[in-house]
C-alpha cells in the first residue's frame, strides 16, 4: 500500500502520487469519461460552498462547507485526467503562465473596467 504523507510537493510528484494510489488503492483509473463527469461534480460542489459562503444562497443545516477539500478534491480528478493522458501539468502549467505573460502582458492593466 502506498504512503500517505503530508508534505510540500510539487506538480508532478501530485501526479506521481496520485497515479500511485489509484493503481494500488484505487485499484485502476476510471475512464476517461467517467473521470470528466466526476470533475464536473467537484466543480459542482465547489460552486456550492462559494454560493453559500460568499453568495446569496444559506447553507443547510449540519452542511459541510470545506471549500479547501472540495478544490482538493478537483485537482486530484484533474490530476487523473492528465496521467491518462500523458499530460505533465508542470510543465502545462509553466507553458500557460508563459502564454499569459506575453498574450495578456496589457490587457487587464489597460482595461478602464478594471480601474
Amino acid at each position: 500500500m502506498m504512503e500517505c504523507k503530508n508534505t510540500d510537493i510539487g506538480l508532478r510528484e501530485a501526479q506521481k502520487a496520485v497515479d500511485g494510489w489509484i493503481r494500488t488503492v484505487g485499484v485502476r483509473y476510471f475512464s476517461p469519461l467517467t473521470n470528466m463527469a466526476i470533475l464536473a461534480e467537484e466543480v459542482g460542489e465547489v460552486a456550492r460552498i462559494i454560493a453559500r459562503t460568499d453568495g446569496e444562497q444559506s447553507a443547510k443545516a449540519g452542511e459541510k462547507l470545506d471549500l479547501a477539500d472540495e478544490l482538493a478534491d478537483t485537482m486530484w480528478v484533474i490530476m487523473a485526467i492528465a496521467n491518462q493522458h500523458g499530460i505533465d501539468l508542470a510543465d502545462a502549467f509553466h507553458n500557460n503562465i508563459s502564454k499569459k505573460c506575453v498574450r495578456d502582458s496589457r490587457r487587464h492593466i489597460d482595461n478602464p473596467k478594471l480601474t
